[in-house]
């Protein structure tokens, strides 16, 4: 199977965040699964690339020039698919990726897991993405989707397109 991973390109968070990650990559690679994400050796992505290499697994980088440029471009990779901008990087890590996971992240999680979300209101795909909620991570997220939801703003049930784990066996189980 491959699996997307959305997250955080960033050395200085909490610890706790490196470990659930780690223990995440460690179960793909064993379990003869491939990492598909942005390509970057930081933070979580690095984290994420590094423990499922290690423990067998496929690498696969979806890699926008400008992280190329800038020297961020992981080592590792088994397979490398180029993208011209961050548009076109969501697009290949979708098109190439059987399920999604978000871990912790920023601005550019969010980006992803809603892009993700609004293709498949549309109907674009069937996909889902899954909050791995380490730590209470998403639960002002959650909140938000919640109140969007109960203003009528969202059109269906948003869990039908994002999914909710709180702990590594809730998320295994939905993989």
């Amino acid at each position: 199977m491959k699996i997307g991973v959305f997250c955080s390109a960033n050395n200085n968070i909490a610890e706790l965040y490196f470990e659930k990650t780690a223990e995440l990559g460690k179960w793909i690679g064993e379990n003869g699964h491939s990492v598909v994400y942005g390509g970057c050796n930081v933070g979580l992505m690095d984290c994420i690339a590094q423990a499922a290499k290690q423990a067998g697994g496929q690498i696969i980088g979806v890699v926008p020039t400008l992280v190329e440029k800038n020297g961020k471009r992981s080592e590792i990779l088994d397979v490398e698919i180029s993208t011209d901008n961050l548009s076109d990087r969501k697009d290949q890590l979708l098109i190439h990726s059987d399920v999604i996971i978000a871990l912790p992240g920023g601005i550019g999680t969010l980006d992803e897991i809603f892009t993700v979300a609004a293709s498949h209101t549309i109907g674009y795909h069937q996909k889902k993405v899954i909050l791995y909620n380490i730590d209470h991570f998403y639960d002002s997220l959650i909140a938000l989707l919640d109140d969007m939801a109960s203003r009528n703003m969202v059109r269906g049930e948003w869990s039908d397109c994002i999914k909710c784990a709180s702990t590594f066996e809730e998320l295994i189980s939905m993989i």
